[in-house]
């Protein structure tokens, strides 16, 4: 059993989410980001036992804020994650930093 959080997402030329920046929730701390396949996501929140929620960045507070659960769903084009922000059943998680600006591999990781 795992709880993850998930503070970030790469999108392609079409804006849509191809990769999810993951967090491993330990005990006391929390894990750097890793980059995660939409597969790799679905596959990992799909595993009996494992969560997720946002990890939504407080400027104000300048720091870190736990969401909203986060869970798969089946679309048109297969599976995706979606959350539940203000109840607006259409966020599929757009509003998480956009972390295109980091180099596709620098953050790439495999659980």
């Amino acid at each position: 059993m795992a709880l993850y959080r998930i503070s970030g997402v790469w999108q392609d030329a079409n804006k849509v989410i191809t990769h999810y920046a993951f967090h491993i929730q330990g005990e006391n701390s929390i894990s750097r980001a890793i980059r995660t396949s939409q597969a790799q996501a679905v596959e990992l929140l799909e595993t009996a036992g494992n969560s997720a929620t946002t990890l939504i960045w407080n400027y104000s507070q300048a720091k870190w804020n736990i969401g909203e659960p986060v869970r798969v769903v089946s679309g048109s084009e297969g599976k995706f994650l979606r959350s539940n922000t203000d109840n607006k059943l259409g966020d599929h998680l757009h509003h998480l930093i956009n972390f295109d600006w980091i180099s596709s591999n620098e953050y790439s990781a495999t659980f």
